[in-house]
């Protein structure tokens, strides 16, 4: 396994096929997407983000239809609820394949579409003993790549969420994608949805200290607020470094370590402040600030992942279930007497849950992606965060046992320039 070093923007590119199509502002005709999901039912990811391939969605003021064609669909789940049925049936373009490699080649031998998205989240699938479910993102990755290498022939892929519960799997389809040389993207909304307040993270700022309070699962939410952070970190100076070790803590050692000052309680009670959602601690008052042992009758089962960055920034998540409902992050930044703190806002349900206009932006940069055969913003972030999740899953496992990862300390690379969050 080689190093990973920063990238270039040749190495952006590739040398691939992908390459070849990033050099042009515009692929030769208009592209075709296939679309690789685990099910298709209402409020699903594949809901959401096939959806708009196909009906378009609100986007500066105007609905913007995606200047590309979904011609394809594989559905590896039908059953009750099932939607992709009907929309075969109203978008007769699309076209539902019995395998992925059909979808791909369009029942042809050889690939012939023009960029694929991989969509494995919900759907029943095991879990293991470690609570992790088994979603098959992977193994539709295999085959994806399998069309790639028997076609000559390699277009962009986006994966939904992080790469696979498995480290080493997720590592091989990162080291594929480079070794067969088409643009590659993962990851969620969070860091590419709205803000507030609307604020860019500085960038080439020395970062000391970085925290993310937030809520849900673990191996689920806990990906999203890991994306949190390094959304935020990476744009520090000297871009990011990897990761050395994780950390976690739970239940009554959790509590321990807040009393004692494991993480800086300055930096959760800023993130507390940015929260849209904040629990008050008495009946009748909304505004008042929970005292730690307000937060200790509130919170349910709570979640920490601390961990250190190779450069010493130190970073910590933070799952507080019955205390917010919100992504909030903070952090130390020299030169700053205050933290720097912003929530990466998503609309309380319903409108969460049926509009989920937070998927919008992250489609737009897929489009782009796909346009242009080049990512928006790297995929060795969610590399990184699917690595953190896995080890934040193992430290739980083995009994909150600081597990050290020497796979995720080579992870170097640098933001782009810009961040992508929505700003309208």
């Amino acid at each position: 396994m080689s190093d990973l070093l920063p990238l270039t923007r040749r190495q952006l590119l590739g040398t691939g096929p992908a390459a070849l199509l990033a050099q042009s502002s515009r692929p030769p005709h208009r592209p075709k997407v296939a679309a690789i999901c685990t099910i298709y039912f209402k409020y699903s990811h594949a809901q959401h983000i096939v959806d708009r391939f196909l009906e378009g969605y609100g986007w500066e003021g105007d609905h913007h239809r995606p200047p590309m064609d979904l011609v394809s669909l594989w559905v590896d789940q039908v059953g009750e609820g099932d939607l992709s049925r009907e929309r075969a049936s109203r978008f007769p373009a699309m076209k539902i394949y019995p395998t992925i490699a059909e979808a791909l080649t369009l029942g042809g031998g050889k690939l012939a579409v023009d960029a694929v998205l991989l969509i494995g989240e919900h759907g029943r699938y095991k879990r293991n003993e470690k609570g992790q479910r088994l979603y098959p993102r992977y193994e539709f990755f295999k085959e994806i790549a399998k069309v790639f290498e028997s076609s000559g022939r390699a277009v962009p892929v986006f994966n939904d969420k992080h790469l696979s519960w498995n480290w080493e799997w997720a590592r091989e389809m990162y080291d594929d994608s480079r070794r067969l040389g088409f643009a590659f993207m993962a990851g969620s909304s969070l860091p590419v949805t709205w803000r507030t307040p609307s604020l860019e993270m500085p960038a080439d700022v020395n970062v000391s200290e970085a925290m993310c309070v937030a809520y849900g699962g673990v191996d689920s939410y806990d990906f999203h607020a890991l994306e949190t952070l390094q959304c935020m970190v990476e744009r520090r100076k000297g871009g990011e470094t990897g990761v050395t070790w994780l950390e976690a803590y739970r239940g009554d050692r959790f509590w321990k370590a807040f009393r004692e000052g494991v993480w800086p309680r300055e930096l959760a009670e800023a993130a507390l402040c940015r929260s849209h959602t904040l629990t008050p601690s008495r009946a009748g008052f909304n505004n008042d600030f929970p005292a730690l042992e307000d937060m200790e009758r509130l919170v349910k089962n709570p979640v920490a992942y601390r961990y250190r960055h190779a450069d010493g920034l130190m970073c910590t998540m933070l799952l507080m279930n019955g205390l917010v409902q919100d992504f909030n992050f903070a952090a130390r930044i020299d030169g700053r007497k205050k933290p720097f703190s912003v929530q990466m806002y998503l609309p309380m349900p319903p409108a969460r849950t049926s509009l989920a206009n937070f998927f919008s932006p992250l489609v737009n940069n897929v489009e782009k992606m796909f346009l242009l055969g080049k990512p928006a913003y790297p995929a060795e972030r969610t590399l990184l965060t699917t690595g953190l999740t896995a080890a934040g899953v193992e430290s739980l496992h083995l009994g909150e046992k600081r597990y050290e990862t020497p796979h995720l300390a080579n992870i170097a690379y640098q933001a782009t320039k810009e961040s992508t969050f929505w700003r309208t």
